[in-house]
């Protein structure tokens, strides 16, 4: 039997989620093998392509967590978990994420699949997430301190280095001298 039989036979062909029974597709759960049909969880287009960030949550959409947060499986527990701390500005997730219950393994599972909230993020001129290794670009011409060189707008900086103390610092490479920079006079 593969994987989407045994899904809908135990979904009985309904979102695992949401019970529609429109545009259902297979949702690995992440971080998982994707052995077994215990990774994956049978949802709609709709609630896949917000699972995935093809598209921004729509908050009513979740609505159904109410009643799959206490599904038997644990992936539909574990993505229950993760979308009600995703949604919890909104109000009513932090009623439900009070008495959702996952095991120990289920809640390790849940969080190894989520961003740390309370990382450090450095943050370009635009407003994008800069991640280690990035290359960025200078929007303004800056004199580096110490040395006589001065960047000049539009110069790349190759495989960036955050600095983890100081979300308004990332270090690189200009012209082979190492420099901090601000991440306000960057963009991705």
């Amino acid at each position: 039997m593969n994987f989407e039989k045994q899904l809908n036979l135990r979904s009985g062909e309904k979102c695992e989620l949401s019970g529609s029974i429109d545009h259902l597709e297979a949702y690995q759960v992440q971080p998982s093998e994707g052995n077994s049909a215990d990774d994956f969880i049978l949802i709609t287009q709709n609630l896949k392509d917000q699972l995935e960030g093809k598209k921004e949550p729509v908050a009513n959409d979740w609505r159904c967590l109410n009643d799959a947060m206490w599904s038997e499986v644990p992936a539909v527990k574990v993505i229950a978990y993760r979308m009600l701390h995703k949604l919890k500005e909104e109000g009513w997730p932090n009623d439900l994420l009070e008495m959702i219950y996952l095991d120990d393994q289920e809640l390790s599972w849940a969080k190894s699949g989520m961003e740390d909230e309370d990382a450090v993020k450095h943050i370009d001129s635009n407003g994008a997430v800069l991640k280690a290794g990035d290359t960025v670009v200078l929007i303004k011409e800056l004199d580096v301190k110490g040395s006589t060189i001065t960047a000049k707008r539009g110069t790349a900086v190759r495989n960036i280095r955050l600095v983890q103390d100081d979300p308004t610092l990332i270090e690189g490479k200009i012209d082979g001298q190492s420099i901090y920079i601000l991440t306000q006079f960057v963009k991705k």
